[in-house]
């Protein structure tokens, strides 16, 4: 089956716009156990060359976390919430790895075992909600790769959104106190 031709992605400028015009909170739910698995910071991870913590410079995308350090700076409460599976995924063992570079921009990031959400009403993708006025939701083949955004402003889908990640939050353990097992 071929990928939806109305579903693009979003090109770095409209993500950059989106976070300089949050004003209070940025939410993000990840739901699945990997994701681009061709990714070459995920090759060389898997071949021990993970980049140092301490290099700020090499790891550091100035569009992406600068983008979201900018919004954290003007008082935006930047959140993200990952339901894994457990054991957990390669690909998920190398996301906490690298989960520093969140951290580093500002983020709050948690962790909550896919068991302790069963009971969860969850949309059925991975999303980002600005100020519970737009949703964005991220699209991916069944191998991980990203397929595209779809923007939705419809009030019953936002509060979907803002009470799912509400529920997982607050189950979610902090980075900071999570172990990946």
């Amino acid at each position: 089956m071929a990928a939806d031709p109305s579903l693009e992605p979003l090109a770095q400028e409209h993500w950059t716009q989106l976070f300089s015009s949050a004003e209070q909170s940025v939410l993000h739910l990840e739901m699945r156990d990997s994701y681009a698995v061709d990714d070459p910071e995920f090759a060389d991870w898997k071949a021990g060359r993970a980049v140092d913590p301490a290099d700020r410079e090499a790891w550091w995308a100035p569009w992406w976390h600068g983008s979201i350090e900018a919004a954290v700076a003007r008082g935006v409460r930047v959140r993200r919430a990952r339901i894994v599976s457990e054991p957990v995924t390669e690909y998920i063992r190398f996301e906490y790895d690298v989960t520093y570079t969140n951290v580093a921009a500002g983020e709050e990031v948690r962790w909550l075992p896919r068991r302790l959400a069963s009971d969860l009403a969850l949309p059925g993708n991975d999303y980002w909600l600005f100020d519970q006025r737009l949703a964005v939701f991220n699209h991916f083949t069944g191998s991980g790769q990203a397929v595209g955004n779809e923007l939705c402003e419809a009030p019953a889908t936002l509060k979907l959104c803002a009470d799912a990640f509400a529920s997982a939050w607050e189950r979610a353990v902090p980075h900071s106190d999570y172990r990946p097992h």
